[in-house]
């Protein structure tokens, strides 16, 4: 199988209408790559797409596309496959972050996590693993998981949210295995807490600031991160320079993870 890195890699990211989603496709651009945006945001798919190409993409579309039903992300992908054949690499990233106690949580709110965040990634996989194998492309995926998927937030309420990332580790270990043969590498991000839209979704406008800065007071860097830092792993996992890393995952969170819960 043949990489495309040198010719100007097709590079499928989904939630690529904000946050790391969109930096993701404007670092792919400077290197020029062709972008494709999926975003059930469709407007946000196609500001991304066009911000994309003043950055040196070598093409881009940016599609409306819901990740938790199936025939949307396979007919983005068909349209996708028309305009620029098949991909070189997929970046799952599209993902909800929806707080709640289990006990009080509603049945549909729970799917609703579960869907989003882990059947959308399996379905931007295999639509996009049909096309790479069938091209005999060898390239790389790289899935979106979470510190969360490894250590219960401290802020509790996000059993929901935890378990579809744990679930998305799990996932990515088993497609690299899978794919190996074929020469698709199969990796994850975990980012820690990252300057997004999403990332405030469970906190109340006039709590941000006070919000913020205790982050910032516990982050042994001292910061959140910005899209960018993030995106940064994600390209570096979608290169050649990481050509002999699959199955692993790259930790991006400011030392969180490695950091003692207590402070003394």
């Amino acid at each position: 199988m043949a990489s495309s890195e040198s010719s100007g890699r097709l590079i499928v990211i989904t939630g690529g209408g904000d946050g790391i989603g969109r930096a993701t496709a404007l670092l792919c651009a400077r290197r020029g790559d062709r972008i494709a945006i999926l975003d059930k945001n469709g407007d946000s798919a196609k500001q991304t797409a066009d911000a994309a190409l003043v950055e040196g993409a070598g093409g881009a579309l940016g599609l409306a596309c819901d990740v938790t039903d199936e025939e949307q992300v396979a007919q983005s992908f068909a349209l996708i496959h028309e305009r620029f054949g098949a991909p070189y690499g997929i970046f799952a990233n599209a993902g909800i972050d929806v707080g709640g106690l289990i006990h009080e949580m509603p049945l549909e709110r729970w799917k609703h996590i579960l869907d989003t965040n882990l059947t959308g990634i399996f379905l931007a996989c295999k639509h996009g693993l049909r096309q790479m194998l069938e091209a005999q492309v060898s390239g790389s995926i790289v899935c979106t998981s979470s510190p969360a998927g490894f250590v219960a937030l401290a802020a509790g309420s996000c059993g929901a949210y935890s378990a579809s990332k744990g679930a998305i580790s799990s996932l990515v270990r088993c497609m690299a295995i899978d794919y190996a043969k074929f020469g698709i590498r199969v990796n994850a991000v975990a980012p820690g807490p990252t300057e997004t839209r999403l990332g405030w979704n469970n906190v109340p406008a006039e709590e941000v600031e006070t919000m913020r800065a205790q982050l910032c007071r516990e982050i042994p860097l001292g910061r959140l991160a910005q899209p960018e830092d993030q995106a940064r792993i994600v390209v570096w996992l979608l290169s050649d320079e990481t050509a002999y890393m699959t199955g692993s995952h790259v930790i991006c969170d400011g030392g969180i993870l490695a950091k003692s819960s207590i402070s003394v």
